[in-house]
């Protein structure tokens, strides 16, 4: 069992490689250990492009690993490759999978019926107190609530699961061997004490840039049965979530919110090209 995971680690730690370039490979090969084993010039004799056949005989990615299973091991953090039977259904079924993802808290929610909260980071507090009252109640009816960990809305969301007692999911787009925003290593730790989980497809030590955000979005959407937009500005990131919501065929929900105030501009447009209009859960159609 170590030895395959070693092997899962050692791919996904490969840069540069995108999940569909990732997802391509292990329809082809099955198993990371078979690319593990393949040379330089096998892998480009097999239609494989010159580039990519130079990262995954890198040898600097291929080094080291011990480190990361020593470092999961006694800070309790888990991987699920797209194999496994804990890997969840809804996710497995979007363009572009995660070939893994590492797990910190309850794997086993992973599957559980959950709407994604997201929007502003520069919420107002009309946002605030209406991130909170939905994920209470998403919450209350047992239904899980999944963000991005981030300031504003998504934090907000987090801690108004957190409040009924309910479990919620925060997919982050960094390593699980650090927080961030730091400010919310607080809120980190009472999602996992609290019998949730702390999701990523990055390996361990991988630092938050900006590309990883965009990125991590079409896992929150992809894990959601929906996707509420609480606020999000005109070109707000969130947009970005939504995009992925419905090219993977999930209802989009939107708070409407002050006509005047730029934090509902982008909420407002989305109703307008057909969002659905959502001031509470009995408007989310399961």
């Amino acid at each position: 069992m170590k030895e395959d995971i070693r092997y899962w680690i050692w791919l996904s730690r490969i840069e540069g490689l995108n999940p569909k370039v990732l997802n391509d490979l292990i329809k082809k090969y099955k198993h990371p250990k078979t690319l593990w084993d393949k040379t330089k010039e096998e892998l480009i004799q097999e239609g494989m492009k010159e580039a990519y056949a130079n990262k995954i005989t890198d040898s600097k990615y291929r080094v080291g690993l011990d480190r990361y299973l020593e470092y999961m091991k006694s800070n309790n953090i888990g991987i699920i490759n797209i194999y496994d039977e804990n890997y969840p259904d809804k996710l497995r079924k979007i363009y572009d999978p995660p070939i893994v993802m590492y797990v910190k808290g309850n794997k086993e929610i992973l599957n559980k019926k959950g709407m994604a909260i997201v929007g502003c980071r520069l919420c107002t507090k009309y946002g605030e107190a209406q991130a909170k009252k939905l994920a209470y109640n998403l919450s209350m009816n047992n239904i899980n609530v999944i963000s991005g960990l981030a300031r504003g809305i998504d934090s907000h969301a987090h801690n108004g699961c957190l409040m009924s007692s309910g479990k919620t999911i925060a997919v982050v787009g960094c390593g699980l061997d650090r927080v961030y925003p730091e400010e919310n290593k607080g809120l980190f730790n009472q999602i996992i004490n609290q019998g949730g989980a702390i999701i990523s497809e990055y390996v361990i030590g991988t630092k938050p840039l900006a590309r990883n955000f965009p990125r991590r979005n079409r896992i929150i959407s992809g894990l959601s049965d929906g996707v509420i937009v609480v606020e999000a500005r005109e070109k707000s990131g969130t947009l970005i979530t939504v995009d992925f919501a419905l090219e993977q065929g999930k209802d989009v929900y939107a708070v409407p919110g002050n006509i005047d105030n730029p934090n509902a501009y982008g909420t407002n447009d989305l109703i307008k090209q057909g969002a659905k209009v959502i001031t509470n859960i009995e408007d989310i159609e399961f």
